[in-house]
């Protein structure tokens, strides 16, 4: 008898995609079935006070492409246990930084990978910008 594999969800917002992203979705793939809970534009704008860079659709379709990506669904910014039974998830992968309010038997924790991160990408971005402004003055 065939086992079904076990549906891993990752929650993130993808804004400016990167091998932290990767190493994560690598890692929910060992698990099983990975199902992304991509945070709507709504929920960037609201939580994270910016216009994301990429539409949801656009975001959804670039994680949609990826070897170790099986699913998109659109998410809150914090998942709770409803949200994951709606989804009939098994098992949340999440950075070490985890807030979503998951019992641990639940929860798979791992290290985020250090020197990487979307705001810390959206900040050299600007910093070239403004710099070549300046150069151009």
């Amino acid at each position: 008898m065939t086992q079904v594999p076990k549906r891993i969800m990752v929650d993130m917002s993808a804004t400016l995609i990167h091998h932290g992203h990767v190493r994560l979705l690598k890692a929910a793939k060992a698990l099983g079935h990975v199902v992304v809970a991509l945070t709507t534009d709504e929920e960037i704008r609201a939580k994270k006070g910016y216009e994301p860079e990429l539409s949801y659709a656009a975001r959804a379709e670039v994680l949609l492409a990826m070897r170790d990506v099986d699913e998109v669904v659109p998410s809150p910014w914090l998942l709770d246990e409803a949200f994951l039974n709606l989804h009939h998830i098994d098992v949340l992968v999440h950075g070490h930084d985890n807030s979503n309010p998951i019992a641990s038997e639940r929860l798979h924790l791992l290290p985020r990978t250090e020197g990487i991160s979307s705001t810390l990408l959206r900040a050299r971005v600007l910093k070239a910008v403004s710099q070549k402004m300046e150069t151009n003055i």
